[in-house]
């Protein structure tokens, strides 16, 4: 059986206090209000309705957490005595009444009322996927839906809300700002985001409606705009290339894209990175918006897969494993793979690794398949002999003029053996070699071009003595 009673008393007006709400406030055997800065204290007290207020603990404590906490106790320390009725604007978003479900849950009964929201919400009926709540909880992940807050209590929480709502909402979208006040209507004026903060004053009683912005023409996009120029391009009369699009066709643009994004992040030009990285999401959601018209995929199996799998592959965060660094992550990660895919063998794993994978990348990956059953060097020094011996079988290849091009392929995966061992990564090792051969080659034209020669004239000394002049320059 219940003895605190959370009771709603709504946005401010009397006439927002629900029949419910008034007959158990007029019954309650103790009554406390978390504040007197409620409008319905005064009807209360102009009904000789009796009550507490917690309104002293806001003074003595130091922080919102510390008033909830402090304020718990003291509820919980009254209701021992006889029920309690303890009164609330919104008991939704309230932070003593969430301290109180936390601590006895069993005992709490909650009266809802009106939201919050209400009164600002009627000077613009009709909004669909509204998002509500109070500006100190402010949760924003899109700028699809318009935004509702409430309890706008000063400038500087106006100031964080437009600061967070600027992440997705361009600064001219359309504001509806409520003054403070509680009598209905409520007065409200009309202005844009930016203006958010500037205004004349604030208490708890104001409020803000942010429409988004409707159409293309906006500064500011997210997934979800990305998804409805994708289909929109992709309808009957949409672009005839994208139309023509499929799974297959765009397999190859998914690699180079990654590859375009991986590049500008190594050289952390992270304006260029954004953009790039814009180009591989594209082509997610390509593939999601031809796999909801065929059937294949969507965009919610492609993050359902995903999401899945980081947290099945997370024991440490969401079960009871106990990891500390990122080696023993490392490991985890792929014990949980190789129970996901069964019993297979490392030559059936190797198999399995996709052949259009960058072949530098793919050799590595078989090569620390290997690694795992026991099947390595221990001394990056054994790998590098190998080198050797297999540049060695190059030569004689040449020589022979047979298996010229196997005993190459062998010398490439020798060198990437010994780059693992090293704990270096080969791709990016070949393009920082590929990087510097074009930096040193550059150096050498302009040397020949200084010396006013042609370089279609050069013999091979000639250029032997260029490249050295070049390779110096380092």
């Amino acid at each position: 059986m219940f003895d605190i009673q959370v009771i709603a008393l709504g946005p401010g007006s009397r006439d927002l206090l629900t029949l419910g709400a008034l007959e158990a406030l007029r019954s309650a055997r103790q009554l406390v209000l978390r504040t007197e800065r409620h409008g319905v204290a005064k009807y209360l007290a102009s009904l000789g309705v009796g009550y507490d207020t917690l309104d002293a603990l806001y003074d003595s404590s130091e922080d919102f957490d510390t008033l909830a906490e402090t304020a718990a106790e003291e509820l919980l320390r009254r209701a021992e005595r006889a029920p309690l009725s303890f009164a609330v604007a919104e008991p939704a978003s309230d932070t003593i009444v969430l301290r109180l479900l936390d601590r006895a849950g069993e005992r709490v009964r909650i009266l809802p009322g009106v939201g919050l929201e209400a009164p600002f919400t009627a000077a613009r009926p009709g909004l669909e996927g509204l998002l509500a709540m109070p500006a100190s909880s402010l949760r924003v992940y899109d700028g699809q839906r318009p935004v509702c807050l409430t309890e706008l209590a000063s400038r500087e929480l106006a100031g964080q809300c437009k600061l967070a709502l600027l992440e997705y909402y361009d600064a001219d979208s359309t504001l509806y700002f409520f003054p403070p006040g509680e009598a209905l209507p409520r007065r409200v004026t009309q202005t844009t985001l930016e203006e958010l903060d500037r205004q004349p004053r604030y208490s708890h009683t104001c409020g803000a409606l942010l429409i988004p912005k409707s159409g293309f023409d906006k500064e500011r996009y997210d997934v979800q705009d990305l998804l409805r120029v994708m289909r929109l391009l992709r309808a009957p009369d949409g672009c005839p290339w994208d139309r023509k699009q499929t799974h297959q066709s765009l397999a190859r643009y998914l690699i180079e894209e990654a590859h375009e994004a991986a590049y500008a992040i190594s050289q952390e030009d992270w304006e260029a990175a954004a953009d790039e990285l814009g180009d591989v999401l594209l082509q997610v959601v390509f593939h999601a918006v031809v796999g909801e018209e065929s059937g294949t995929m969507s965009l919610e199996d492609i993050s359902t897969a995903i999401t899945g799998k980081l947290i099945k592959r997370h024991t440490h965060i969401f079960g009871g494993e106990k990891l500390s660094s990122a080696e023993e992550v490392s490991d985890n990660w792929d014990k949980i793979k190789e129970k996901e895919r069964g019993s297979a063998t490392a030559g059936e794993k190797m198999r399995a690794l996709a052949p259009s994978l960058p072949p530098l990348l793919r050799a590595l990956k078989v090569q620390e398949t290997a690694r795992r059953v026991g099947f390595d060097w221990d001394d990056p020094r054994e790998a590098l002999r190998k080198v050797h011996e297999e540049a060695g079988e190059v030569a004689q290849a040449i020589e022979t003029g047979s298996h010229i091009g196997e005993e190459v392929g062998d010398l490439f995966f020798a060198a990437v053996n010994t780059a693992r061992l090293l704990g270096l990564n080969p791709d990016e090792l070949v393009s920082l070699a590929t990087d510097k051969f074009i930096n040193r080659f550059e150096r050498m034209e302009a040397a020949i071009k200084s010396d006013e020669k042609s370089s279609k004239c050069l013999t091979s000394d000639e250029w032997d003595v260029y490249w050295k002049r070049s390779k110096q320059a380092d």
